[in-house]
């Protein structure tokens, strides 16, 4: 028998997108065609050596283009400077996504979209690129800083590998950003915890390691998808805090409890914790979720009896359990939820299950401790584990410390008023204060599915997203890689 959890798509509400695939409908139409028009490229170009890379420069001034190319405004200058840097470090492009990154009109760039500007409207500016499914091959320079309105970043399904640039501090603007299906490595990327306006963040399918920042959790995000990576920490006790709508967190190395935190996630609707090695009792909170339709913590250490406050989730349709520790009863206040559908707990230590369960379109008691059904553990199994009683204040999950007070700022007072240090700035003037209307994205993706088998005894990864494609060969290492000399940049004189 299969059990199949569909994650529905509940990141964003329906009004929204509708408003956002109108403005990509109109943008698209103009800006992702490539005019037969191309501007003769500029000479004079060289091409210099700095931070062991080549960066544009012009008569030694780094970051410079010849004032003879015609650019608009000097917003999309400083998008053609961040465009063209990008190229320059790009390994490989078999699809040809980037052939027509050319001269300056940089609004015909296949998957740059452009929109006008918040603060100047009849000035156009870079408010979206997409480049999904491309197979590119490269890094993210340091100069895709300077596409301060930019709002939408969509790179899923390449071989970008390396870190995320700290210059991404400058984009104050940004609403969704996807790397998902990636190789980029190293700690979870600090700087996105820092952009003001970001609510969709998808890291998933990449090499990224070690903990969170638990701050994460404070950000107004509405999506959160960091499955299929390598963290490995504790969820912190602020983890309630989260706003979002949609988390997975699957196929990581998460240890400790499930906070009673997570009883404040009033607007959740999906939970994905499952393959990880959370080990503790579910908290009573867990009740609270009374908005949540999709609960997935199957293939972790959990023990210890079922909440009875579990029956209070009137929303849930989809309960996956499977593979823990769990005993004792599966009430009928749990198997009689309005909208449960499928029910996964084999694989547990479960010694009663009410006849309601059974009713279930689909449910899987299998290798658990329930007298008369089939395919259940050894009596000598259970007894050895059952005449062990489970206590759950071992595992000291302790509530989260209450925030603290409010600090004022001494006023008149100070004679030096210091900041921390940012980031270099590049070159550019301040950029708006609001976000752009944004481009639909062609691919955004959404949540991976669940579907555990019930004969299975290991845990199975999350299958990839119907957007990724198949897998496709491994770059050298992003380490060894080297980049290619630049291509010349001049042209013979027209």
């Amino acid at each position: 028998m299969h059990y199949h959890f569909s994650v529905h798509s509940c990141c964003l509400n329906t009004l929204f997108y509708s408003i956002i695939f109108l403005i990509l409908f109109d943008a698209a139409s103009t800006t992702n065609q490539i005019s037969n028009y191309i501007d003769h490229p500029f000479g004079g170009i060289a091409i210099e050596t700095s931070n062991s890379r080549k960066l544009l420069s012009y008569k030694g001034d780094v970051l410079a283009i010849n004032p003879s190319l015609s650019i608009e405004n000097f917003r999309l200058k400083n998008a053609y400077i961040a465009l063209q840097s990008w190229k320059e470090v790009i390994l490989s492009d078999p699809h040809n996504i980037t052939q027509n990154w050319v001269g300056s009109n940089v609004c015909n760039y296949t998957g740059v979209f452009c929109s006008p500007s918040l603060d100047q409207p009849s000035e156009l500016t870079v408010s979206g690129i997409d480049i999904n499914h491309g197979d590119i091959a490269g890094k993210l320079p340091h100069e895709l800083g300077l596409l301060f309105d930019i709002a939408l970043i969509h790179i899923n399904s390449n071989r970008f590998c390396g870190t995320i640039p700290e210059s991404f501090l400058n984009l104050k603007l940004l609403f969704e950003l996807d790397l998902s299906n990636n190789r980029f490595v190293g700690k979870f990327p600090d700087v996105v915890v820092q952009m003001p306006n970001l609510k969709f963040l998808d890291l998933r399918f990449n090499e990224f390691e070690g903990a969170l920042p638990k701050q994460l959790f404070e950000r107004d995000l509405d999506a959160l998808f960091i499955n299929n990576n390598r963290f490995s920490f504790e969820l912190p006790d602020n983890f309630g805090n989260s706003p979002v709508s949609v988390m997975i967190l699957a196929n990581n190395n998460f240890v400790g409890c499930v906070p009673v935190s997570i009883g404040k996630m009033v607007r959740l609707n999906e939970l994905l914790l499952l393959n990880n090695k959370l080990h503790s009792c579910l908290p009573n909170d867990i009740g609270m979720l009374k908005n949540v339709t999709v609960f997935d913590i199957s293939y972790n250490e959990m023990m210890g009896t079922l909440p009875d406050s579990i029956g209070g989730m009137m929303s849930l349709e989809q309960l996956n359990l499977g593979h823990n520790m769990f005993s004792g009863m599966i009430s009928s206040n749990i198997c009689t939820l309005p909208n449960l559908e499928n029910f996964v707990y084999e694989h547990n230590y479960f010694s009663e299950e009410s006849p309601a369960c059974l009713n279930l379109n689909a449910f899987a008691d299998q290798q658990n401790c329930l007298r008369g059904r089939p395919m259940q553990r050894s009596a000598l199994d259970c007894q050895r584990f059952l005449s062990n009683e489970v206590d759950c204040t071992t595992f000291k999950c302790a509530l989260p410390p209450p925030s603290p007070p409010p600090t004022t700022p001494p006023q008149n007072n100070c004679c030096v008023c210091l900041s921390p240090p940012s980031p270099s700035p590049l070159p550019s003037t301040e950029p708006p204060s609001s976000p752009l209307p944004l481009p639909a994205p062609s691919a955004s993706p959404s949540p991976p599915s669940i579907s555990p088998s019930p004969s299975s005894p290991q845990p199975p990864d999350l299958p990839s997203p119907s957007f990724v494609e198949p897998p496709l060969p491994s770059p050298p290492p992003c380490e060894n890689q080297r980049i290619p000399s630049s291509q010349d940049m001049s042209s013979p004189s027209p």
